[in-house]
């Protein structure tokens, strides 16, 4: 999982749900400063090498006006080797139960310019509207952003108000490097993780009554040198066409354990001489 939740539309009682490993924003807002620096070795950051394997810890909580309900869930991020795709050759991640969604595959592919996405099995009608696009930029600068989408009047895939008509929407997303920080998961605690931002807003037309409706959702994401995916949490707010108040849910996932190019990542509090690369 490099930063996996990528655009999975579902229909939770009746309302809109968004799950995605990009998020959404309004426009963009640049965190760029003449101070920025670029990260030096950004690929070893992610890595994709095949048989990398992490599992993650994580709690799916949701509510309304008040918490309805949390529950636990694992899920294990394979690499599970490379593929062509369209004559373009990519990295494949299995995931076992990525945000308590089931199981599914994600396309990847990484160079010189960055980390770029190819889609995932399953996928929706909106996922095949938008790919590719990028995940990460290369060379990381930090503090910077960049526009991921700006994309209207797409097929949602869903008819939400049951007229037999599907809707049409209007995405943006922009992806934010905020800088380094120290972060503990339970596997251990990893000074100068690279902290990312991803914000999402999607404006959805309901072809019935010509309203439009918006969810946004919000992830953070700390990477850390030689180990990749450390810890995300995702907050989305989801527009209810039953009820005035809007639904909530939150996603978190900590890395329990890992294996990175043949070696377990032993836990504890981790300095460059404890790097796999």
């Amino acid at each position: 999982m490099l930063f996996n939740k990528i655009i999975k539309l579902y229909i939770v009682c009746g309302t809109l749900s968004l799950i995605i490993v990009a998020t959404l924003t309004d426009p963009v807002t640049s965190f760029a400063e003449p101070m920025s620096q670029v990260v030096p070795n950004i690929e070893e950051y992610f890595p994709d090498h095949k048989g990398n394997e992490w599992t993650y810890r994580g709690r799916f909580i949701e509510g309304e006006m008040v918490q309805i309900a949390e529950k636990s869930f694992t899920n294990v991020s394979t690499v599970m080797g490379n593929e062509k795709k369209d004559g373009i050759e990519m990295v494949v991640f299995h995931d076992t139960n990525p945000g308590d969604q089931g199981p599914s595959d994600s396309y990847y592919r990484r160079d010189v310019a960055g980390i770029r996405y190819f889609g995932s099995k399953p996928g929706t009608v909106l996922e095949k509207q938008l790919i590719p696009y990028q995940i990460v930029g290369f060379p990381l600068e930090v503090p910077s952003s960049f526009q991921q989408l700006d994309r209207k009047g797409l097929d949602l895939g869903l008819d939400l108000d049951r007229d037999g008509e599907s809707e049409k929407v209007d995405v943006q997303a922009v992806v934010s490097v905020l800088g380094k920080e120290t972060v503990t998961v339970p596997l251990g605690t990893y000074p100068d993780a690279i902290r990312l931002e991803a914000r999402m807003s999607m404006h959805v037309h309901l072809s019935q009554a010509g309203l439009v409706v918006k969810g946004t959702d919000t992830m953070t994401a700390w990477f850390g040198r030689g180990i990749g995916l450390l810890k995300y949490e995702e907050r989305q707010t989801i527009p209810s066409l039953r009820s005035e108040n809007d639904r909530t849910i939150e996603v978190i996932e900590e890395l329990e354990k890992a294996t990175v190019q043949g070696q377990a990542i032993a836990g504890g509090t981790q300095d460059s001489s404890q790097r796999v690369f």
